[in-house]
């Protein structure tokens, strides 16, 4: 699929869900919930479509694999939506792939990140991305979708 068309008309938003969060409903619940990961993939592939795009999306636990879809985005997507998990913290791979494709992109974090240890204060992501959304849950998926709709629509 191309960043021109889809089954819906707007275009395709990659997902993308870093380390671990295809431990959704199982881990940490008090922090993350009782949602799975494919509850997540549902909500927001409604959500998606209730703007008129395709979601289309990747979970790994693989830095390189989230960098190569990323990458590919450039070619198949008209925004992105990244959740990377700890490598938020830790990957200036991933901060220089969402850089270098140049399209809009929405980091999400489901916990409040500046409510917890310090070592998740810090994005190497936020600095490249248009917005940032954290502590909403999985609603802030359904958030950064709204949000480059809008940004989409300029």
């Amino acid at each position: 699929m191309t960043s021109e068309a889809s089954s819906t008309g707007r275009g395709t938003i990659l997902i993308v869900n870093g380390p671990n969060l295809n431990l959704l409903g199982t881990r940490e619940p008090g922090i993350y919930g009782h949602a799975t990961l494919v509850n997540l993939q549902d909500l927001v592939a409604v959500a998606a479509r209730g703007h008129g795009f395709d979601a289309d999306f990747i979970q790994s636990n693989h830095e390189g694999a989230l960098v190569d879809a990323i990458h590919a985005a450039r070619d198949s997507a008209v925004g992105i939506v990244i959740n990377a998990g700890a490598y938020t913290h830790t990957s200036i791979a991933i901060r220089d792939a969402l850089a270098g494709v140049g399209l809009p992109a929405v980091e999400v974090h489901i916990s409040n990140v500046h409510r917890r240890e310090e070592f998740r204060h810090f994005s190497y992501l936020s600095a490249v991305v248009d917005a940032v959304i954290v502590g909403a849950g999985m609603h802030g998926y359904e958030l950064a979708i709204s949000y480059l709709a809008k940004a989409l629509a300029r």
